[in-house]
């Protein structure tokens, strides 16, 4: 398994000089990857303080790139039907230059709620979102190619074209993908690419969010949380295996949070994700801001105690 870092682009990580810090800092501490919210205008996170600062995550990523030399990168996530796939592939093939082939491209259909949709007109309908992230990974994937390219689609069209250079990684950049599980129309969608990040989504319902105290207290007696079990997680193995027979390599990608202080416990809590077919955690330490008394040093030093791997 390895190990990642999810951060927030807002309130005291608006600062794009410590968006490169922390990663490196990460690096440091043994995380494999860092990644950052793909989001414009986000919603309050304390009810009363309104809008929080934000910084660019493109421009971000760029100097987390620039700042270090092993840990992968990417957004968390690209919400592809705010992108214009043409130019989403030309950042991602630069950004990948930029890092010697460091970039991952996690990609959904976005949170509706960020300002970045409704405040600016952006798609709303998940039915179309859904249509347009299809249409966007067919094109972004195309120009990829370095070959000639064109494209016709319901919501996008592209003459022939042909993006140089290539990305530095072949086939292609990773691509991971949001799958609602076990919606089965979403979860096909994922096997095209390079990975999952399930959802649980039950029939009828939206995804479930965890409540961030309910969180706290699960991290304070486990040792780890995260909003998925891990017998989905298996159910998720299972299907993509079964699916992907000599489909080539494929990751499962956990988002979680764990304590950097009960090592022991963590790390045993989340090896029942891997054992369960998981081959990425991601650690939500926005989450530390999000809890009282909002201190970013708390967030920066459960990065610094490092990953939930086992000694």
């Amino acid at each position: 398994m390895q190990y990642g870092i999810d951060l927030p682009n807002m309130r005291e990580c608006a600062d794009p000089r410590l968006l490169a810090e922390i990663p490196r800092e990460a690096e440091d501490a043994g995380w494999d990857g860092a990644f950052i919210f793909d989001t414009h205008y986000s919603p309050e996170w304390v009810p009363g303080e309104g809008p929080p600062p934000t910084a660019d995550p493109w421009i971000a990523l760029a100097a987390m790139a620039a700042a270090t030399e092993r840990i992968r990168l990417g957004p968390m996530i690209a919400p592809l039907s705010r992108h214009k796939p043409w130019k989403l592939a030309r950042e991602t093939v630069t950004l990948d230059h930029l890092s010697n082939g460091r970039l991952i491209l996690p990609v959904g259909l976005g949170y509706a709620e960020d300002g970045g949709y409704a405040k600016v007109g952006e798609e709303l309908d998940r039915r179309k979102r859904a249509e347009m992230l299809d249409e966007a990974l067919a094109i972004i994937d195309g120009l990829w190619s370095g070959e000639p390219f064109s494209f016709q689609g319901a919501h996008y069209r592209v003459d022939e074209m042909t993006f140089l250079p290539r990305p530095v990684q072949s086939p292609r950049i990773p691509v991971w993908v949001v799958g609602a599980w076990p919606r089965m129309k979403s979860m096909r969608r994922t096997l095209r690419w390079d990975g999952v990040l399930p959802a649980s989504m039950p029939a009828g319902g939206a995804v479930l969010e965890p409540d961030p105290l309910e969180a706290a207290k699960r991290i304070a007696e486990d040792g780890a949380f995260t909003g998925i079990t891990t017998e989905e997680v298996r159910d998720v193995t299972e299907y993509v295996r079964g699916e992907r027979a000599g489909g080539g390599a494929f990751d499962i990608v956990v988002e979680g949070n764990s304590s950097g202080s009960r090592r022991e416990h963590a790390a045993a809590r989340v090896a029942e994700y891997a054992e369960a077919g998981a081959t990425w955690w991601i650690e939500g330490v926005f989450s530390w801001l999000a809890l009282p008394p909002h201190d970013i040093e708390r967030m920066r030093q459960r990065i610094r105690q490092g990953p939930p791997r086992a000694a």
